[in-house]
């Protein structure tokens, strides 16, 4: 019976496979139902694929805020640069120094007539022994006439002293002048103060030197029967040419003199002190605070983080719209095997 069933199939293997065939045919259309198909894995999957989308949609968002912060801050960095430009700030910077450049002390002193004139040390100024009398003049001084610069009429009779120079010492000049009289209520002698007597004493043409200090520099006055105790203080302005104007700052302080002369005299006494006030020079110029280099590497940072944000942006979207197609490919496809 073995070998007849043998004989039996080897003669007709046809039959064989169209019996299989039709087996797997009724197998496949036998209908699951849809636990067995497994439903909950395909729309898990949907549910992952669509919280993908959303944060990649919020992210997009958030990067294109950030550049728009971006741009408002190019936008802001080159309004404040510009300002900047336009508008410096001051800057002061002081020097210290033991010895001053020697300043002109230049005295319009009209009638009156200089009667001394020394250099103290340590802030001591003797008691006079014969005041309204000539006294020693130890004082380097100059004398000189120019036109007023400001009428071109009038001639000036000017006295140019020496000042003092080692602040360390406190080295002071102390003058002393004497006017007989006056047809003036109020009697006062005007003075100037230029940078440096040295200069002064170089110069070929004094007059024009001495117009141009008074045409550049105030004047100042002292009255008669007072000490007036002047204490200067140098500052330099630096122009935005690269110039430099040099100027003076005084603090004066005024002390009344006693007479104590035997007879009543009609005569004025005129007692002037200078001084430095301390050993600084004063350095004033105008700094812009606006570095063109700080703004050109957070303008390089910015644009780098705007591409950044681009390239991100770029990336994302079409990682979005692959993820789309795969979607849509999946579906067709399960659709398809559903019809």
């Amino acid at each position: 019976q073995l070998s007849e069933d043998v004989e039996r199939v080897s003669e007709n293997p046809a039959d064989e496979r169209e019996g299989e065939m039709e087996v797997h045919e009724d197998a496949s259309s036998v209908i699951l139902p849809d636990s067995e198909l497994g439903t909950t894995a395909p729309s898990l999957r949907f549910s992952k694929t669509c919280l993908k989308n959303v944060f990649s949609v919020i992210l997009l968002f958030i990067y294109l805020l950030l550049m728009a912060v971006a741009v408002f801050l190019v936008y802001q960095t080159i309004s404040d640069f510009r300002e900047k430009l336009k508008h410096p700030v001051m800057s002061v910077s002081y020097k210290e120094v033991s010895l001053y450049d020697a300043p002109g002390i230049a005295f319009y002193p009209g009638k009156a007539r200089l009667l001394s004139c020394k250099h103290h040390y340590y802030d001591h100024i003797p008691p006079l022994i014969n005041p309204g009398q000539p006294g020693d003049i130890e004082c380097t001084t100059q004398r000189i006439n120019y036109t007023d610069p400001f009428t071109n009429q009038t001639m000036k009779y000017a006295l140019v002293v020496q000042g003092p120079r080692d602040v360390k010492k406190k080295e002071l000049v102390f003058l002393q002048f004497h006017l007989n009289g006056t047809d003036q209520d109020f009697s006062a002698i005007d003075y100037l103060l230029f940078s440096s007597f040295q200069e002064f004493i170089n110069s070929p043409e004094k007059a024009e030197f001495m117009k141009d200090c008074e045409s550049s520099y105030s004047s100042w006055k002292f009255s008669g029967g007072f000490r007036t105790w002047v204490k200067m203080s140098l500052v330099k302005t630096k122009e935005e040419d690269g110039s430099e104007t040099v100027e003076f700052k005084q603090e004066t302080s005024v002390v009344n003199y006693i007479d104590q002369r035997t007879k009543p005299r009609s005569d004025q006494l005129f007692f002037v002190v200078f001084e430095w006030k301390d050993p600084f020079i004063q350095t004033v110029q105008d700094i812009i605070t606006a570095n063109p280099w700080n703004m050109i590497a957070l303008l390089c940072g910015i644009f780098l983080a705007l591409f950044k944000a681009a390239d991100f942006a770029k990336l994302s979207v079409k990682w979005m719209i692959k993820i789309r197609k795969r979607h849509l490919k999946r579906r067709s496809q399960v659709m398809n095997h559903i019809s």
